[in-house]
Formats: structure tokens, C-alpha cells, sequence
């Protein structure tokens, strides 16, 4: 709705999106390159008492966000446009609200990057959500327009005994909404975007006036994936609950396009450099208790710097604060590191952001980088713990081509990754191979970027950096179908208990090193996606990986 309104004004006024503007700005702005990450997401817009934070943000992010679109929405533009990453910290005048913050980014891309842009309509693809036998209530008008989400049937694992899991009911209830606002919404519903390959959603259904709804639905899941309760797709939900269907389309859409940019931000200024101190490395106040047996699971809940995280293990806490990215990267860890579970609640300083406001699915809505040094501190005061890092020989994996089947790309276009189908004429739908769960689309990639990108298509797969050995130049466009680590080990587990016979003897490999050592017919893992769909190979070798090594650490932690 935000985004009609900010479009409809744009146009009304007559003002062209690159046109010079008397737009407010940051009092001051530090951009940088984002350091290095084996899976790098934009974090954020963070903000808190004049600071702004957006993390690991690539042009694209930066557009999107300061003008208030879907990336989808955004045209044009240079090849790196999605690739190289930067960090923004910027202050902003006292009081200043999400709105003039916006527009405060838009200066700054601007400045700094030399960003010119245009508004545009353009056809895209896209599902239609039609209404030829709707069954809707007419709201009542009461409370705030809007759907709020909850889940029932709610599993943490396999039954007792077992026995296949539970599986979850999404419920998204909807009050006072227009099917305009429904159809806007819809991507950004949970487990959403598995259905609709993050294609937007455009209202055909020609329904005037609103509604008061509720919409049931289950997650996608794997074939061979055993679960207690009936499946109700979402696309099918839409159509026996409310009588809605999704219908795949292209449709013009409101647009920005990318005139012209630089690859390369202006210099900070010496005041930047000094603006911007390194933030407080400890809560301002922390109780850390052991949790009440048997309790049953809590939800965390991280905002307006305040952290609530119940039931954690020790380990998951480590693993957090210390940015480990398996538990194969944790030496001399006790067992009961990841049995005994805590209760933490804290409160971070004043002006430390560590949460997002306005979480949607584009970014990630914790200012983790802002939490790791104070998560440290606590762990290492309250359990006496000593730690130290140190670089030891594991397996890592190396790019290799075999039979390369890959299309050339035009040079001209984004390099970019994303979930689903390169247009609509694809036959290569993950729908269609439900089995395989994950379809992947890479757009104008080079070998060394397809390997750099790896670990966060595959994170379950992949936990450290990839290295390119394909020998292969330019870049290429491909789709490759392959199924979750979760999905895969559970389908082995599934036909051990029908065949009765184990399976080799996986403890301490990583997950990745499991996945390639069996080939269930119901599910197909990463590493054969690739060499039977692409003619590539990942191979594997050992090489120096930094690990942290606990020294010591006590079980019992210090009193509040």
C-alpha cells in the first residue's frame, strides 16, 4: 500500500526520481566495503537514538530500501549492481523518522555513488490473484487494517519413538483488508516464497471494499518427507478457503530504473572517520539463569534493545557469539555445553540498534555484528570461559568442471542468484520436482563467483569458502534443482527404518560430508544436482580452517 502511495506521488507531482530535490540528508555518513563473510545477507536499516546502521547492503539493497520497492522492481543497471557489498553508518538529525530516513539514503547514493534514476513501468512476471468464486466476509471495520501471523501444531523434532514430525499449520489472519493490499502482502507471508519463487503478486480479482479473513496453510515439503497431518499448499488453500487463485502472468508494474551509478563511493570525509567510535562490547545489564526443567520452548524476541532468548544452549550461544559456523569448528566443547539450556534477558546500551524495526523478507532482522561482542563478554564472565583461535587442517571443498552444461551469459546483464525459475517458460520447476526442494537460478556468473556464492545457496552443505578450479572464463546462466540438507538426511532416515539396515557411521562428519555419502532415490543432494545437471563436481580437500578451541569453562555460571 506504502508503495502505490509513494509511486502515485511521484507521478501526481510530476518529478522525475533523478531530478535534483530538496531532500533531507545524514549529518554525516561513513560507506565502506563489507568485509569478507562465506554468506553475506544485508542487514538491516538499524537505527537507534541517531545511528544508522545497513550492513553487507549491495547497490541493489541500498536502492530498494531507499526508495521503498521489492528488488524486483528495480531495472537497469550495471553487471555488479547485486554483487559488491557495502557498510553504511550514518548519523541523523535528532527525531527524524523512518520516512526522512529514506530519503536521507537517497541522498547519500546519490553523493556518494553518483546514483541516477527514473520512474518507469515495466512488464514483469508475476502471479494474478483472481476471484472467480470468492467466499469473503466484508470487514467489520474494527482494529487496524493488516494480517498478523501465528503457527499451531507447533513440532521441535520427530515424535517420541521416532515416529515422523508434526507438521505446522501457518495461519495468517487477515482484518480490514483490500484484495490491493492482500495481493501486495502475500510474498512476504511465511513459507510464501517457496510457493511463488518470490514472483510478485498483482490484484485481478476486481473486488471492491474489504475484508475480514483467515487463510491456513502448510510449508512446501519434500516427496518422501513422512509428516502427521494433512497438506494444504498455499496456492490450494487460497482457492478452498477463500475461493482466490494464483494464476502466473506478467503484468506492468511501477518501476526504477538505473540510469547511471559508480562502481566506486566518494572518499569519507576525516569527520566520518571520527564519527563513528566502535560500539560498547557489554550489555548494560544481563540476567543469565539456568532454564526450569521441562520448560517448554520459548520464542526469542529481539527489539528496541532489549534481548530475550530462552531455553539456548551454551553451544548455540557460542556458536553465535563467536560466529561459528558449525559445530565441526568447536574444539574440546563438553557434551553438556549443548544440553544444559539458559534463560537470557539483557538490555543493550543506549544507541546500540540490534534489532530491525521494520524486518521484511530482503534482509536479516538482527544487528548480529552489533550483539557478538556483548554476547562474548557475558559468556565469558558468567562461565569463567578462556577460548582461543587457531587454524587446523579440514575438509573444504573446490570447484571442479567435468561436462560443463551451462549457457553463455550477456555481459550486459546483473550477476545475480535467486530462488526460482528463470522465467515462465521453464520446465525445470521445482514444483514439478517436489522432491528436490530447492530450484536456483544464477544469472551472469562467473565460475569464481558461483563459488563464492555456494555457501549461502547450500548453507546447510557448504559452511566453509568454496575455491574455483574450473578453468572456465566469462560468464553463465543456469538453473539447478537440489534438495535441503534437512530433507535429504530425514528421507535416509526414513528408508533405514523401512529396511531396517543402519547407516554408516556418520558422528562428527558435517552435514555436508553425510549428504555425500548416500544418494536416497527420493531426494537429491547438492553435490550430484551439480554434476549431473551442470557438469560440475565439487571436490573435496583438506585445508587450514580457523577454529575455536575452548580451554576452559565452567558448568555452573555466576549468580545474577
Amino acid at each position: 500500500m506504502r508503495l502505490c502511495v509513494c509511486f502515485s506521488a511521484v507521478i501526481l507531482c510530476g518529478t522525475a526520481l533523478g531530478q535534483p530535490a530538496e531532500k533531507p540528508e545524514f549529518i554525516v555518513a561513513d560507506v565502506h566495503r563489507s568485509p569478507h563473510a562465506t554468506q553475506p545477507f544485508v542487514r538491516g536499516p538499524f537505527y537507534t537514538s541517531g545511528r544508522y546502521e545497513l550492513r553487507f547492503a549491495s547497490l541493489l539493497d541500498m536502492i530498494r530500501t531507499a526508495y521503498g520497492v521489492d528488488p524486483e522492481r528495480v531495472a537497469g543497471g550495471p553487471s555488479w549492481l547485486d554483487w559488491d557489498r557495502f557498510d553504511v553508518f550514518a548519523l541523523a538529525p535528532e527525531k527524524s523518522n523512518a520516512e526522512a530516513r529514506r530519503l536521507m539514503l537517497q541522498s547519500l547514493l546519490a553523493s556518494r555513488f553518483k546514483l541516477a534514476v527514473h520512474n518507469d513501468s515495466r512488464r514483469m512476471p508475476a502471479f494474478g490473484l483472481t476471484a472467480k468464486s470468492a467466499h469473503l466476509k466484508e470487514a467489520s471495520g474494527e482494529g487496524d487494517a493488516g494480517c498478523k501471523f501465528s503457527v499451531e501444531n507447533v513440532s521441535n523434532g520427530p515424535d517420541s519413538g521416532g515416529g515422523p514430525r508434526r507438521l505446522p499449520v501457518l495461519v495468517y489472519a487477515c482484518k480490514n483488508m483490500t484484495m490491493a493490499a492482500f495481493a501486495e502482502s502475500l510474498l512476504n507471508a511465511p513459507a510464501a516464497g517457496q510457493y511463488l519463487n518470490n514472483k510478485l503478486i498483482v490484484d485481478q480479482t476486481q473486488l471492491e471494499g474489504s475484508y475480514d479473513f483467515t487463510l491456513r496453510y502448510t510449508p512446501k515439503l519434500p516427496a518422501g518427507m513422512s509428516v502427521m497431518g494433512e497438506q494444504m499448499p498455499l496456492p490450494d488453500a487460497l482457492e478452498k478457503q477463500l475461493g482466490l487463485k494464483l494464476e502466473a502472468t506478467t503484468a506492468p508494474m511501477p518501476a526504477i530504473v538505473v540510469d547511471s551509478v559508480n562502481r566506486t563511493p566518494t572518499e569519507n570525509s576525516p569527520e566520518a572517520m571520527k564519527s563513528f567510535p566502535p560500539q560498547p562490547a557489554e550489555f548494560e545489564v544481563a540476567s543469565l539463569k539456568p532454564s526450569a526443567p521441562n520448560a517448554p520452548p520459548g520464542q526469542p524476541d529481539i527489539k528496541n534493545g532489549r534481548l530475550y532468548l530462552p531455553g539456548i544452549p551454551l553451544q548455540s550461544l557460542v556458536m553465535v557469539a563467536w560466529d561459528i559456523n558449525g559445530s565441526e569448528f568447536l574444539i574440546g566443547a563438553p557434551k553438556w555445553l549443548n544440553e544444559d539450556r539458559y534463560d537470557i534477558l539483557a538490555k543493550a546500551p543506549e544507541g546500540v540498534a540490534i534489532g530491525d524495526l521494520t524486518p521484511n523478507r530482503n534482509s536479516v532482522p538482527v544487528n548480529i555484528d552489533a550483539l557478538r561482542p556483548m554476547l562474548r563478554a557475558l559468556i565469558t564472565e558468567r562461565f569463567q570461559m578462556a577460548v582461543h583461535t587457531e587454524e587446523r587442517p579440514m575438509n573444504g571443498y573446490t570447484l571442479q568442471a567435468t561436462k560443463p552444461r551451462m549457457k553463455k551469459a550477456d555481459p550486459g546483464e546483473r550477476t545475480r542468484w535467486h530462488e526460482g525459475a528463470a522465467d515462465d517458460t521453464s520446465k525445470n520447476d521445482k514444483n514439478a520436482n517436489p522432491s528436490f526442494g530447492r530450484l536456483v537460478t544464477c544469472e551472469n556468473v562467473t565460475m569464481a563467483q558461483f563459488a563464492e556464492m555456494l555457501p549461502s545457496i547450500a548453507p546447510g552443505y557448504l559452511r566453509t569458502d568454496v575455491v574455483d578450479a574450473t578453468g572456465l572464463e566469462g560468464g553463465y546462466d543456469f538453473t539447478f534443482s537440489f534438495s535441503p540438507i534437512g530433507a535429504l538426511q530425514q528421507v535416509r532416515a526414513q528408508a533405514t527404518d523401512t529396511t531396517g539396515k543402519p547407516q554408516a557411521d556418520t558422528t562428527g562428519k558435517s552435514p555436508a560430508d553425510q549428504a555425500e555419502a548416500s544418494d536416497p532415490g527420493a531426494a537429491i543432494s547438492l553435490f550430484d544436482a551439480l554434476n549431473k545437471q551442470l557438469g560440475l563436481k565439487l571436490e573435496t580437500v583438506k585445508r587450514p580452517v580457523k577454529v575455536l578451541v575452548i580451554d576452559k569453562v565452567e558448568r555452573k555460571p555466576l549468580e545474577n
